[in-house]
């Protein structure tokens, strides 16, 4: 049946190939590319900003972890928003929220305003990430949405790889504030399409109260440790004020434990974690990532300071890293289905280790001077590339099999947000434990010898999270679906529906495709078998 003219077609008939398929697409895939390219081009315009702003350290570990901590804390309240209040509605929401700090940020005139901003581009990151796979699962017909899955995960793979070369440019023809002025005729777009030609649609079983005071404390508490960690070290503010501030935190994040324990309807059900698997492939998730997020946070920083890189250079040095990410994580995820999660999952990690050992050779030649791209970074970001295409992808399939029936899409919020916070505290902790502080961004020397202290720090959690998952990951687990945890209830979704194609934690790419009723399940080359991420 046609929707009427100039009216958004009715949930669930979009064709693939029909108009309203592809303009449902252009809105979910450069919704997506907008977080996408936010979130790897701001690591690339870091020294540039600290210049400009006069930033040290903390204020540009602020500078990230202000938008992971606002989008970690709120990603699932945002899910259950979408749920109950209509995916099209909040996604045009979060699009919107995303915009208009983006606009305080390229305008910010000091460190603070732009870390606010930042904090404030969280909140519609929050409100927007569960939005762009949930409107394509809940828009398309069943026969069409594998197809569509897939194609969207190719589209902003591609806007993944582009996003530190086009950041760079951006850096090196104009100024840093253009990264985040490129958002608005993005989210113009984005808006336009979505309320002319994406359907409403809402989750049947979300009802009840949300969980304000949940999302309220867990933000208090992040909050609260992460400004014990990042401000305690500098040592402007009193003891006492660092102490309180830790304390404060630890208290609220137990309240928030307590609060979903009784709430009624708990943004994170305690029971999705009764299940061993989830737990560990989840505590898998949180070691890896804080690793990756270290060397993502470092990386391109100490290209530009300490080895002369431009911000295009710098940008670009990384790229091998999506491209065998695109090439490569749907044949691991195929693998792990087949072998079981255990070997990638333990080989993964190995090798990301061994990429991050090999980083500490960058910059240097057999002579002790200056070495090419071709003969220290690029061997190490190879290798880097391989261990996370090999890891990525089983991870999170893997924490999405082991959840407790009736609890697939909170499981997918609960494993995206665990990477957020995973990176929130290396950012927040690593420069702390490399001894990297004050103007050492600035200083070719202090960052060099940081970053290689960092890099080993990285590398013993990629090993650590390597000798957990051999330890406490089954073969099996892809095989088996988890037994019903007791009391566990049928979930609506955390915007995306239980049973929806789930989200890569790591940018950019979902892991399977809801099936319609007799076709087979993905298998080595199928559009829907688990692709990449950032």
């Amino acid at each position: 049946m046609n929707a009427p003219e100039g009216s958004a077609p009715a949930a669930g008939t979009v064709a693939y190939r029909s108009a309203e398929g592809r303009w449902l697409l252009t809105a979910t895939v450069l919704g997506s590319a907008m977080g996408f390219l936010d979130a790897t081009v701001v690591n690339v315009a870091l020294p540039a900003i600290g210049r400009d702003v006069h930033a040290d350290v903390s204020a540009l570990q602020w500078v990230l972890d202000g938008y992971l901590l606002t989008l970690a804390a709120l990603i699932l309240l945002g899910g259950s928003l979408a749920d109950r209040y209509g995916r099209r509605r909040v996604f045009t929401l979060g699009v919107g929220c995303f915009v208009v700090p983006s606009v305080l940020c390229a305008a910010a005139p000091d460190a603070g305003v732009l870390i606010l901003a930042r904090a404030l581009q969280g909140i519609g990151a929050a409100l927007l990430t569960p939005g762009s796979l949930a409107l394509i699962q809940a828009s398309y017909r069943s026969a069409d949405r594998a197809r569509a899955i897939g194609t969207w995960s190719a589209l902003t793979g591609v806007a993944s790889a582009l996003g530190p070369i086009l950041g760079g440019w951006l850096i090196d023809a104009f100024s840093w504030r253009w990264i985040f002025l490129l958002n608005v005729p993005i989210g113009l777009v984005v808006v336009a399409v979505t309320a002319r030609h994406v359907p409403e649609s809402r989750a049947p079983g979300a009802t009840g109260r949300l969980d304000v005071r949940g999302a309220a404390l867990v933000t208090a508490g992040l909050g609260g440790v992460t400004y014990a960690l990042i401000e305690g070290p500098r040592g402007e503010s009193p003891g006492w004020v660092t102490a309180l501030a830790l304390l404060a935190g630890l208290a609220a994040l137990a309240g928030f434990v307590r609060t979903e324990r009784r709430a009624e309807r708990p943004m994170l059900p305690p029971g999705v974690f009764r299940a061993g698997q989830f737990l560990s492939a989840n505590a898998v998730t949180f070691v890896v990532y804080a690793a990756l997020g270290g060397v993502f946070f470092l990386l391109v920083v100490f290209l530009q300071t300490s080895l002369g890189y431009s911000p295009l250079a710098a940008g670009a040095a990384s790229l091998p890293v999506t491209l065998l990410m695109l090439a490569l994580s749907s044949r691991a995820g195929a693998l792990a289905q087949r072998v079981g999660p255990r070997l990638p999952l333990s080989v993964g990690p190995l090798l990301l280790a061994a990429g991050m050992l090999l980083m500490l050779r960058i910059g240097v030649d057999d002579g002790g001077g200056p070495a090419g791209y071709a003969t220290s970074v690029l061997p190490a970001v190879l290798v880097f590339g391989l261990g996370l295409a090999t890891t990525v992808a089983p991870v999170t399939a893997t924490a999405l099999a082991a959840a407790p029936s009736g609890h697939s899409g909170i499981a997918s919020g609960v494993n995206n947000a665990v990477s957020r916070l995973a990176q929130l505290a290396a950012v927040a902790a690593l420069p702390l434990l490399a001894g990297i502080g004050g103007r050492d961004f600035q200083d070719p020397d202090a960052l060099a010898d940081g970053f290689h202290t960092a890099m080993l720090i990285t590398a013993a959690l990629a090993v650590a999270g390597g000798l957990l998952a051999l330890a406490t990951i089954r073969r099996d687990v892809l095989e088996t679906a988890a037994e019903p945890a007791a009391g566990s209830v049928e979930e609506p979704g955390t915007g995306e529906a239980a049973g929806c194609p789930y989200e890569c934690p790591v940018a950019g790419t979902p892991l399977r495709a809801e099936l319609s009723p007799g076709e087979p399940p993905p298998g080595r080359g199928h559009p829907a078998t688990r692709p990449p991420g950032e």
